[in-house]
Order: structure tokens, then C-alpha cells, then sequence
């Protein structure tokens, strides 16, 4: 074997230069370099702004969204929607390690794993598509999968489901972000609070905000605002349009005493939420966009026409200990871990 580049270079068919992420085509030939991990897969959990849009655009007929998983591997080598340009993650086992890998990392053939890498920049070969969950997102196959050398992942572990776990660690980076951004005392608007994300955010942003913060959860009908308020993860919930960005701020106005927000999270996956999630933050506050339906361009421009002086931030899908962190919420809250088990481990 032959050691490639640490961060898959060596895979970028088109165009050479770039990295896997960004690029248009690279090889998911199964045959590994020294520094590359071999996965046999047997789930894949889209995002959600990619299977959203996939789901539309085959009007909801799984055969047809089948049929186009299928044709971006094989066209493009990864599974990155060439639309959202998003991917997702997947769950398998170690079926190879390269032999450059096996004494630095603390792996073993037939160990299960999460990656906590993208699918959009992930080699990945699907044999054949065994079922799909479209009301969760995932897509159970036969397949393999290519981890590089800088290839981030998760064993799963023995006290969570493999399907419970596999929902929680896609969303990974999200609460491990709140952690860090939110503040005791702070008031925060989570929009898409009921979503898998959403309820993730909510929870961690509820801890870290104490007794003299404040959580708003959004919900976009009366029957997720009964849901949500159930859960007890939010202080206040709202009903409103997040397309409609003056109802946002209205209805975030009434919930806060008539005060602007420290920091809105979004965690939807639809486009053209970003003016929603700026207007109702205050001047100096934190946007965090986790929705991977985000346009920079939307943001920037927008925030600048209404006059907004905020810190603005693109979802990182990695932070420190975001896996260990996520999995310690299941843990800790018998709430979420039901709900995640009803919702996502079908």
C-alpha cells in the first residue's frame, strides 16, 4: 500500500487542487492507502437540509429518492447533495485499518463506529439501498466507506442504542457550540426547537443560561408548541412563520418583555431563514446558524440592510468533545433520550 495525503488530496478527481469537501468528483475505489480506514456500512443519516430537499424534489416517492442517492455516489463518489452541497454522516464497522494507522489510534477490525465526518467529503460505495426512514433520515445499506487520517469518529457505546446514537452524534457539533456560546443570564431564541437539533439546543442552552436567562423555543404550529412545551426545555414557546421574519421578532418581543435576544441558534432545514434569525438579536449579539440551508450571502447582505452590528457564525459540525458531550445529554435527560428513541430509532 501506499500512504496518501492526511487529508484525502489524493481521492479529489475534479477538480485537483481542492480538498474532498468542495470538490465535484473523488474516487471511492475501496482499495485503502496506508493511512485509511475501510468501513462496511450499514446506515447513513442524511442531513437534513439534503434530505429535505430531496425528498421534495422526488415529491416524497422513496423509490425516486433512492434512485437519486444512487446516482450522486455513483457521479460523484461521495453522498453530497449537489444542491444544499451537504452530506450527513454513517454508522458501520471497521472492516480495515491501514497498516501506517495501526498503532496511533486506538481502533480494531470489527469495532462499531460512528463517523463524525461529513458524507459529503467521505468515499463511500453503496452496493445496494436495503430501506429508507425518510420521516428520519436515514438510509439503511450495503456499502463501504473510506475514512482518511484526519477522519474524525466515534465508537458507539454499549449503554446507547447504535440507531439512538447515530441520530444524536449527526447533530454533534450543535449543543457542544451552545455550550460554548451561551451564557448565564443570557436570553436565547432557538429556532426549529423541535427538531432533532432544535431539542438538543434547547436542552443544553437551558443549562447553560441558569435561573436569570430566558430559552424561546420556535415552533411553526400549535400542535410542535404543545410538544415542545411538554419537553420542558424552553422557558417560552412561539408560534411563527420563520420565512416571515417581522412575525419572528414580534413574537420573540412579546415572549422577552419587549426586549431584543443575546443570541438566536438556528436549527432549521429550509433556506431563507436568515433574516428571522438576526433581526430579533440585539446590536453585539450572536447568530448561529447550525442550519446547513444557510446562505452566507443572505446573512451578510441582510444584516447589513437592517442596520444589524452581529457576530454571525457558521456551524462548525466539530468541536471539541462535541461527540462525548452530545452522548452525556442522552444520558442525562430521560426526556430526550425517550424522545429520540420514539422519533429516530424506528
Amino acid at each position: 500500500m501506499v500512504k496518501g495525503n492526511k487529508y484525502g488530496t489524493h481521492r479529489v478527481i475534479e477538480p485537483k487542487g481542492t480538498l474532498p469537501q468542495p470538490a465535484l468528483k473523488i474516487s471511492n475505489d475501496m482499495s485503502i492507502f496506508d493511512n485509511e480506514i475501510l468501513i462496511n456500512v450499514e446506515y447513513l443519516n442524511i442531513d437534513s437540509a439534503s434530505f429535505t430537499q430531496l425528498k421534495e424534489e422526488a415529491g416524497g416517492d422513496v423509490e425516486k429518492i433512492k434512485s437519486k442517492i444512487l446516482e450522486i455516489v455513483q457521479e460523484r463518489g461521495k453522498m453530497q447533495n449537489p444542491v444544499t452541497g451537504s452530506g450527513g454522516m454513517l454508522i458501520g464497522k471497521v472492516e480495515k485499518i491501514g497498516t501506517d494507522l495501526q498503532d496511533k489510534i486506538d481502533l480494531h477490525i470489527g469495532d462499531r463506529i460512528a463517523s463524525l465526518v461529513s458524507l459529503s467529503l467521505t468515499p463511500l460505495k453503496i452496493e445496494k439501498i436495503l430501506d429508507i426512514n425518510p420521516d428520519i433520515d436515514r438510509v439503511e445499506i450495503e456499502g463501504k466507506a473510506i475514512l482518511f487520517e484526519s477522519g474524525i469518529y466515534a465508537k458507539l457505546p454499549g449503554d446507547v442504542e447504535a440507531t439512538l446514537a447515530l441520530a444524536a452524534l449527526d447533530v454533534a457539533g450543535a449543543p457542544a457550540q451552545v455550550k460554548n456560546l451561551v451564557k448565564e443570564g443570557n436570553n436565547v431564541l432557538i429556532l426549529g426547537a423541535t427538531g432533532k437539533s432544535g431539542l438538543m439546543c434547547s436542552y443544553m442552552a437551558k443549562k447553560m443560561v441558569g435561573n436569570g436567562g430566558k430559552v424561546i423555543g420556535q415552533a411553526r404550529n400549535e400542535a410542535r408548541a404543545e410538544f415542545l412545551r411538554e419537553t420542558e426545555f424552553c422557558h417560552e414557546v412561539i408560534v411563527a412563520d420563520v420565512l416571515n421574519p417581522i412575525n419572528i421578532l414580534e413574537e420573540t418581543l412579546k415572549a422577552n418583555g419587549g426586549r431584543e435576544v443575546d443570541i438566536t441558534i438556528n436549527c432549521l432545514s429550509i433556506p431563507n431563514s436568515e433574516l428571522s434569525s438576526i433581526l430579533p438579536v440585539r446590536d453585539n449579539g450572536i447568530v448561529y446558524f447550525f442550519s446547513m440551508a444557510t446562505s452566507f450571502t443572505k446573512a451578510a447582505l441582510g444584516a447589513e440592510g437592517i442596520g444589524k452590528d452581529v457576530m454571525m457564525i457558521i456551524g462548525n459540525g466539530y468541536t471539541k468533545n462535541h461527540a462525548q458531550i452530545t452522548l452525556d445529554l442522552l444520558r442525562e435527560s430521560g426526556t430526550l433520550r425517550r424522545i429520540f428513541k420514539e422519533k429516530y430509532t424506528k
